[in-house]
Order: C-alpha cells, then structure tokens, then sequence
C-alpha cells in the first residue's frame, strides 16, 4: 500500500475556506477547495491527526481509487478490481454510501447495491463466508462518489459524522451542529481571544454548544479526543502505533490546557427546561469546572467578570417557528443590543443569525459579516465591536458629553440608594465604590419608524379624553391609518396587542418585513410600554373557525375594565383576544336596556354582553355557543363579576338550539361567524347564506315588544330586503362605532330588529 493517499475532508456548505486553512494546518498537503468538502493528500499519521483534530471536518476519505464510469457494470467492475482482502476479513460487517447520479444511474440506492455487491463478491469465501451489512456499527463504512463520469471511491475514517464528539446527547429544539457553532468561534476570533485569556458568555446558550465548543479551543482539547469508535478500527491498514502516539500526545496536550487557570466561560439561558441538559453535556465533555450555566433572560444578562475583563459575546437567536414569530424577534434583539452597550463595553460579539435585518435592529454596526449554512437555511454571522463609535442611537453626543450624563445621572440618585453589584471595586478605606450608571441611548429610529411613532402618538392624544371620561383601559390605537404599515394595535391596560395583516402578494415581501421591524421598533417609545409586553400576531384571511384555534398555549389572562365590569382576555393563546373591542357600544347598549329582561346571547363567545346584561340588571341571562373552551372562559367572566346565578351557559350548534327552544327572550344579541364548518355542527353555517333562517328562529324566541340585536363583520354582506316585510328592520351601525374604531366604519354593520 503506498505511504501517501488522496483525502476528502467533507463539510457543511460555507465551511470549505476555513477548513481547508485548518486541516492545512494539521499536514495536509496540495489542498483544493471544493463544494461541501476539500482534498488534499497526506500520509497515514497526517490523516489520523486530521480525524483527531479537525474541529470543522464531518469526514475524513481515505480514496482507495479512481475509475471512469460509463453504466452500472463499469462501477462493479471498478470496485471488483480493488485487493478487498487488503481492508477487510471475509466475515466481517459493511455499509456504503452512494452520492451523486449519472452514468445511468439515477437512483442512490441501485448505486449503492452494486457497490456491496461487488465488495461482497470479492471477498465471498468457497465455503460461503461474505460480509454482511450494518448500517448503523459497520467494521468498514464505504464511500462512492460519482462526478461527471468518475467515480471516486473512498474508505471511511471516520466512521460516524466527525462534528457528533460524544458529550450532546441531550439537546434543544433547534441547536447547531458542533462543528458549525467551532467555524463561528473561529470565524469571531476566538482562538486569539482565548490565547490572551479572554472571557466567553452566551446569553442564549441553549445546551451549551458554543461553550463546550470554546473551552475545547481554550483547553487545547481535541474534539475528538474521548471518541470511542472509528471507521479505521477494524480497517486492515489500520496502524495502531501510529494512532496510540497521536492520542496519546492530544491526551497530554488535554492535561496541560485542563491543569491551566480556566478561562472564565458563562451560559445564560431562558428556559428553566434547557438548564440540566446543558449541564450534563458540559459534565460528559470534562468542562464542569470550566463553564457555569445559568437560567436568567437576555433583558437581565450580566457577563463581566470584572469592570476591566475583555471578552467575546456569541450566540444564536431562535428562529421564529410560527407566522408573526419572526416579528415578535425583534424585541429580543433590541435586547441584546441593549444588553451589549450596557454591560460588554469594550468586548467583542459574534452574532450567528437566520434574520440578518433583524441583526440590524440591536442597535450597533457590524464591522464584519460572514455567509453561513445551517442545514439549508442561509445564515450570516455578525461580528462586532462593542464600541461607542458602533452604536446607532439617537443625537450624536461626544465622549465628553456622554461622562457628564453619567456623573450628572450619578448625582441625581438618592443619597439613600446602593447600586452595588457583585463586582464591587473598593476604596483605600475598604468602602465600596458606586459604580456610575451607564447611560443607554434608544435606538435611533428609521425615517419611516419615526413617521408611524408620530402617527401612534397623535392617535393616543386624540383619544386620551375620551377613555378618560369613558374609563376605558382597552381600546384600538391604530388600524392601518397608513397604508403601508398594514397592521392593527390595540391596548390593554398595560399590554400592546399587535396584529400584523398580511401584505398583498404586491408588495415586496422584504420591503414590508422592513417596515414592520420599524413598526416595532417605534411602538414601545411611542406608547411608553416596556418591549415585553408587546404582543405580536399575524392575520390572514381564515376559513372556518381558524381564528378561534388555539396559536400558544401559556395560558395567561389578564383583567381589564369596561363599563364598569372586569373581563378577561387571553393576548396570547389566540388569534382574537375573547373581547371584540368594537362591539363596545353594543355592549354598553345592552347594559342600559338589560334592566330587568331575559337576555339571551347567541354566538356568545366569551360571553362578554352577558355580563355586561347583568351588571345592567338582567332578569337573567342565557349564552348559547359550541366551544367548551369559551363557555369556560365565559363562565370565568360571569364569575369575575359575581354573577354566577341566573345565568345559564349553553353549549351546543346554534340553529339547532334555537329549533328546539320554546322560552321567550326580552333582549337577544346575535354576532355569528361569516362562516363555520365545525364538527360539531350539523352541516355549514355561512352568515349571508343563513341569516334569514337564523334570524326568523330567533324572532320567533323575542316576546313581544323585545328587541333583537344582530351585527356581523363580514364586508360583503347584504341584509335580505323581504326581512323588512316581516319585522321592523333598522340599521344602527354608526351609532355602534367607538371614536377608536372611526378609521374603520367598516369594522362591523348592526341592525335593531323587533316585531311589527
């Protein structure tokens, strides 16, 4: 066998540069890039220390020969020609890998056949010894490569994937490859950093790959030092001599970096469910001792060790899962932009991002950018300077001005206020010495995220008189008044609920992805409401009862005031909210006509007008709707107010109930669905199609001299004419529109119906 082979060291797409400056580095000689992998040639100890060593490879191909392919027999006969009894025993276990097409072969799966076919050949014995496959633990895992015509065929070193060390058998929902989250230290500097005794922190460390990762780096380790299977462990070239000496040397090399002061390496993560896996991972990689997880949110992400330790912040935001998740994101990056200028000046931070743009709202310049892969997602990774000069804010200030914010801000605490913090420096007389507060500049607003927080503004000021005198606390602020900031936010309390509508297939989908960045960007400042309680959703059109499904499941409710009663509303869990802010008046209509009468809500929903019937004296009260899960909630509402007695929660389809009743109602309200195609249901409800049938069952429930109330919002809809031949027909819809709704008069349509 000759001294020297030809490698392929495989990788994830965008790593081929960096690798090959690696694996470069370990010997490997006369190195080409090429897509997804490099080659090079090198001798049996060079290859050997590329598996050991290499921190980026997935694999290392040892080519066993070339050979031009035209059909499927040409690549048996190829692979029959080589000594298989030079590699493996008769008897022993294999598995093949097939990529590439062409040659007439189309399909891997054939090409990987013919390939174990004439291994399996080669070496069948006469008294009908073969090898056996084993996809998961071969004693020899084989590589057919076919390219334009050649086919390359190639032992496996490494046997499973190079970048799966052994310490992650626990991990999150979306982590990064070990040997990516190695090509991102590398690529934000890190080796240098560490050789000067830099810090390293992760605020979103997840299980800890980019620390385990980074102390290995720190630590001299080699990432596959503790690996206890390989590809060449049963291979008859296998030299065990060799290979003892390289381990052995990696081994001292671990001892010596592991006996060293360790580097001061911290993990922050949000989940409290991630904090023992991570924990477990950095135990099996030997690191316990290196690096320190902790549960804590970015917003409260602390790093430095001490006021004069430099470092390195890296990290990988998640990915939104869920249409409006990705918007939601930015709230998360101002706050690590904000945490960066506030408590890492003067570090470095490597930013690994699916959303660049949203990379461009925490807040600093990037002084570099890099392309990334993760799987088939394409990536960039940030690298920044946490420097003032970085920092995109607001007016200009000078360093001058900035330490006369601070010594000014230092002097207008109260003499009675301590802000020491776990890293107290101390005087000559062993007093703590206050820091100075750091003086965090907002973010400097786009043009355009300028224009909607003015827009927001004058809204809130030409409102604010009148939910002072109603007592409102929840009502619409902005309803696409700005045809190119299409979204609709509501207040609650102290809650934003944004629904963000989605743009026509017209627009520019990054274009309007910007403008909603700038959005978000404006609505904290401009509503004076802290970024974590700014709720963000997406609307679309929906078919049947998809806006009543259930988007989360955290299941908070929070109490707000209207007219007097408490109701709860759910910003979260679902697409509406259990409050239709614009039927306010109608249910503030209800209560001051409800005195005494025999209310009865159909569609109820959350039951919202039923309490709001019996806050106004209702005799009693009777919602009718399909959804357990509202009539629970409704049930909450009525409750809230103490007003559990009289009145009845009806669970069941609609036009079916009211078939079968035969009580009398004073006052009755109907805001039904445009369409509904439940399971429950007995057949379709489409409100335009239905109403005259809806409406004539339920007239026939109205006693005499009552009133009917029926509202929709469906757009399009048409009241039928020969109603108005039956009943006394009026429609009120603009007296049943609030000022907050006045942008939008098409918000709903509302009639009075009552006997002739």
């Amino acid at each position: 066998m000759s001294d020297r082979y030809e490698l392929f060291l495989t990788c994830p797409k965008g790593l081929e540069g960096l690798l090959l400056e690696e694996a470069t580095g370990l010997g490997l000689e006369e190195a080409r890039e090429h897509t997804s992998a490099i080659r090079g040639v090198a001798d049996m100890e060079t290859a050997y220390r590329l598996c050991l060593w290499s921190r980026l490879a997935n694999r290392v191909l040892l080519v066993l020969k070339r050979f031009p392919m035209k059909d499927a027999e040409d690549l048996y006969h190829g692979v029959l020609d080589v000594e298989w009894h030079d590699h493996m025993v008769p008897d022993g276990t294999l598995a093949v890998e097939f990529s590439g097409h062409g040659s007439g072969i189309d399909n891997t799966h054939f090409g990987a056949l013919k390939v174990k076919d004439a291994i399996v050949d080669k070496l069948r014995t006469p008294s009908g010894e073969r090898p056996s496959i084993d996809k998961f633990s071969p004693d020899l895992r084989i590589h057919l490569r076919l390219d334009r015509g050649e086919a390359i065929l190639s032992l496996d070193l490494s046997g499973s994937s190079l970048h799966q060390r052994g310490y992650r058998l626990q991990q999150g929902a979306a982590p990064l490859k070990e040997n990516l989250a190695a090509a991102i230290l590398i690529r934000a500097g890190w080796p240098r950093m560490a050789a000067e005794g830099a810090a390293l922190a992760d605020p979103m460390c997840g299980v800890g790959t980019f620390l385990v990762e980074g102390a290995m780096i720190a630590a001299d380790m080699a990432p596959n030092l503790n690996r206890i299977h390989w590809g060449f462990d049963a291979w008859l070239g296998h030299i065990p001599a060799i290979w003892k000496k390289l381990h052995e040397e990696a081994t001292e090399r671990a001892e010596i970096g592991m006996a060293k002061p360790p580097l001061w390496i911290r993990g922050y993560e949000a989940d409290p469910r991630l904090i023992q896996p991570a924990r477990n991972n950095i135990e099996r990689a030997g690191l316990s001792h290196w690096i320190k997880i902790y549960q804590g949110e970015v917003a409260t992400f602390e790093p430095r060790p001490d006021q004069n330790q430099k470092g390195l912040v890296i990290c990988n935001p998640p990915y939104g899962e869920r249409l409006g998740d990705e918007a939601s994101l930015l709230y998360l990056y101002q706050n690590l932009g904000e945490r960066l200028r506030q408590a890492c000046l003067n570090w470095e931070a490597a930013v690994f991002t699916g959303a660049p743009d949203l990379g461009k709202r925490m807040g600093i310049r990037s002084h570099k950018q890099y392309s990334f892969w993760n799987g088939a997602l394409p990536c960039k990774l940030l690298l920044i300077k946490v420097v003032p000069d970085q920092f995109v804010t607001g007016e200009r200030r000078t360093p001058e001005q900035r330490q006369a914010e601070r010594e000014q801000a230092e002097s207008d605490l109260p003499s009675n206020i301590e802000a020491p913090t776990k890293y107290e420096k101390f005087n000559k007389n062993g007093n703590p010495i206050k820091p100075a507060p750091v003086v965090i500049e907002q973010p400097r607003l786009s043009e355009g995220g300028q224009m909607f927080a003015n827009r927001l503004q004058k809204n809130l000021k030409a409102l604010s008189k009148w939910v002072k005198r109603e007592g409102i606390d929840c009502y619409r602020v902005y309803d696409a008044d700005m045809p190119e900031y299409s979204m609709a936010i509501d207040l609650y309390h102290d809650w934003v609920h944004v629904q963000e509508y989605a743009a026509p297939k017209s627009i520019d989908p990054e274009k309007a992805s910007a403008r909603m960045f700038d959005a978000l960007a404006a609505i904290p400042q401009a509503l004076n409401i802290d970024k974590s309680r700014v709720i963000v959703k997406r609307r679309e059109r929906q078919s049947g009862t998809k806006q009543y499904e259930r988007q989360s499941a955290q299941g908070k409710f929070t109490e707000v005031n209207e007219g007097g009663v408490k109701l709860l509303v759910n910003l979260t869990d679902y697409l509406d909210t259990g409050l239709f802010l614009d039927h306010r008046p109608m249910r503030m209509r209800i209560q001051k006509e409800a005195s005494g009468k025999r209310f009865l809500n159909l569609y109820c929903y959350t039951a919202t007008a039923s309490v709001h019937a019996a806050k106004g004296g209702a005799r009693s009260t009777t919602s009718v709707d399909l959804s357990k899960t509202y009539l629970d909630w409704a049930r909450r509402n009525l409750s809230l107010n103490g007003f559990s007695d009289k009145n009845r929660l009806e669970q069941g389809d609609v036009m079916v109930w009211l078939d079968a009743c035969r009580e009398e109602y004073d006052l009755i309200f109907i805001d039904p669905p445009t369409f509904s195609n439940s399971k429950r249901m007995e057949g379709i409800f489409d409100v335009q199609r239905d109403h005259v049938q809806l409406l004539d069952l339920a007239m026939a429930r109205l006693a005499p001299g009552g009133v009917l109330y029926f509202s929709n919002n469906f757009r399009k809809f048409i009241l039928d004419e020969h109603l108005e031949s039956r009943y006394a027909v009026e429609e009120i819809t603009a007296s049943t529109i609030d000022p907050d709704f006045a942008r939008n008069s098409k918000i709903h349509r509302a009639w009075k119906i009552m006997a002739r």
